[in-house]
């Protein structure tokens, strides 16, 4: 560890990088037992370097008895043999530097496993040295049968009441998750620096930051007060609670700032990564740490990938895009966005914004705004091949506990999570194992990297495309400006990069299914336009006219000639 700290460099490797977040379990299994692992991570390097990326985040790697397949975890300073050793994740660290290629690690710091020797201590005893490392309550009261009432009315994100009994030491415990995920105590500053020691510990291994799970939840209010109802239910039959109370409490932010002086304390610009569901981009500013800029150097900005989508299917919608990008652009205090559009929580982005026939097309569109406004961008693994969501239709088949609870409104988050497709061959690649943890999408055969690296047109090689042009043109460099152009027709996204060479570059996406003309003279002159990439159109190299012709859901990169 370094003792002093070091001077950041002037642009961080972090600054406009590519990341690509691997679920573990579902990426590569390296022995045959139907579970991705390290190693399996180690021999797809090659692939991900090709792809352009620059940083890997694996979710949790950790011990862990898997009742949140990870993020439950009982030893925060080991490796689970099933993913392997730590010898194996030493290897990983080495073989992705020779690549250019950074390891993020997934941290959970809100909540550890009930397994961890931690809670059993805290659970042992009331006057245990640890039981205020967690949130313990005496009951409300007792009911007429004499049940123990929870102190209130806050609920578990997977559903019920988020207090457990303990019917040894006569206490509520508070679990914002999962019963397994007793929350840690924040108040307590023995806790914070046991958590900020295991930072250092994985820092201490090279990892070159953290991406932070469910890090708002980190406080709940002292004052146990109920959290406001908002009407109707939940998939869980749950009162739908605002979350005012357990969400996002002002005492975080100087946690973050805390936190971040220890990742910096470490050379090569270690990052911290947060996942941040936020309503607007005026509260995510407040995660970077608003003018100081000394919390979050990327909370995730859900707003563009999700906002239109989240809650079911999404609109391709040129105007909220255009907004959301805008606001990220004017509303950061020149920080940099960090833009994510599918994760391991959430249907893939193929099936929230696909209508079914322009499903390729739209997948390129989404690519293009991930990988051409100035932001890092991260990619969730097999959403470079357009990789969709397989939700089980029967109950037996579901390995989500929330989806086992919540069954049939809540299907769990099994369909996004299905073993990577590598090839046309059985179990896709992946393993050799016909029994695999998910089972492999029936669509593997034609939906597989060998397939698509072989077709022009794929989406992969639109991803590799866009990479490459990202990496080579200065008009996509870290620093290079974006003017998102607000006056362009309704259904048309359209934004012009600059480099340092002055040289622009147009970016016009035409998201509707009729086409759309552009005048391109107010944006970059009346000289010719030297076409960069074009997922459907204009297909001739040079445009010399200002009017050009945007086919339906098509995307055209541009760059200002002579």
């Amino acid at each position: 560890m370094a003792q002093t700290a070091p001077t950041p460099t002037a642009t961080p490797w972090w600054k406009g990088a590519v990341l690509y977040e691997i679920y573990p379990r579902s990426f590569q299994d390296s022995n045959g037992d139907g579970v991705g692992d390290l190693n399996g991570i180690t021999s797809r390097l090659d692939y991900l370097q090709k792809l352009g990326i620059d940083g890997i985040w694996i979710a949790p790697a950790y011990p862990s008895p898997q009742v949140d397949f990870g993020y439950d975890i009982s030893d925060y300073e080991a490796i689970d043999p099933q993913y392997g050793t730590m010898a194996d994740f030493e290897k990983l660290v080495a073989a992705a530097k020779q690549r250019h290629i950074r390891v993020l690690m997934d941290m959970v710091l809100n909540h550890t496993s009930d397994k961890d020797p931690w809670f059993v201590q805290s659970k042992s005893s009331r006057t245990d040295p640890k039981r205020d490392w967690y949130v313990w309550r005496d009951p409300k009261g007792y009911d007429k049968d004499g049940k123990p009432i929870p102190p209130n009315n806050w609920q578990s994100v997977f559903g019920h009441s988020a207090w457990e009994w303990d019917a040894g030491t006569k206490q509520f415990y508070y679990h914002r998750f999962y019963v397994q995920q007793p929350d840690l105590n924040w108040r307590n500053p023995a806790v914070e620096k046991a958590m900020f020691d295991v930072l250092r510990f994985w820092l201490d291994k090279g990892v070159a930051g953290f991406r932070l799970d469910a890090i708002p939840s980190l406080f709940e209010d002292p004052a146990m007060r109920n959290e406001p109802e908002k009407g109707g239910t939940n998939a869980y039959g749950d009162p739908n609670l605002n979350t005012i109370y357990t969400d996002n409490l002002p005492e975080v932010h100087g946690v973050i700032a805390r936190m971040r002086k220890v990742v910096a304390a470490y050379p090569d610009d270690r990052v911290l990564i947060g996942e941040t569901y936020l309503p607007n981009v005026e509260e995510l500013d407040k995660w970077y740490g608003g003018a100081a800029k000394n919390e979050l150097q990327l909370p995730m900005d859900m707003l563009l990938g999700f906002g239109s989508g989240y809650a079911g299917h999404g609109k391709l919608d040129a105007t909220f895009f255009r907004n959301t990008i805008n606001a990220a652009e004017t509303k950061l205090q020149g920080s940099e966005p960090l833009f994510v559009f599918s994760n391991h929580d959430n249907p893939r982005d193929w099936d929230r914004y696909s209508d079914g026939v322009h499903d390729l097309q739209i997948a390129k569109i989404l690519a293009t705004m991930l990988l051409t406004t100035r932001d890092t961008a991260l990619l969730y693994y097999g959403e470079e091949l357009g990789m969709k969501t397989h939700t089980p239709t029967r109950v037996e088949d579901v390995q989500d506990p929330i989806g086992k609870l919540g069954w049939p409104k809540e299907k769990g988050r099994d369909g996004e999570r299905t073993p990577m497709q590598w090839t046309a061959d059985a179990q896709a690649g992946f393993s050799t194992n016909a029994h695999t943890w998910l089972p492999v999408a029936a669509d593997h055969t034609t939906l597989n990297v060998v397939s698509e690296e072989q077709d022009p047109n794929s989406l992969l090689r639109w991803y590799q495309q866009l990479t490459h042009l990202r990496d080579s043109n200065p008009a996509f460099a870290p620093d290079a400006k974006i003017n998102v152009l607000m006056n362009t027709a309704a259904d048309v996204l359209a934004y012009t990069r600059a480099g340092a060479d002055g040289k622009l570059v147009l970016v016009a996406i035409n998201m509707s299914d009729a086409p759309q003309t552009l005048d391109t003279s107010a944006y970059v002159g009346t000289g010719a336009l030297h076409t960069l990439a074009a997922s459907n159109a204009p297909q001739n190299n040079s445009v010399k006219s200002k009017q050009v012709t945007l086919p339906p859901f098509s995307v055209w990169v541009a760059e200002q000639g002579q």
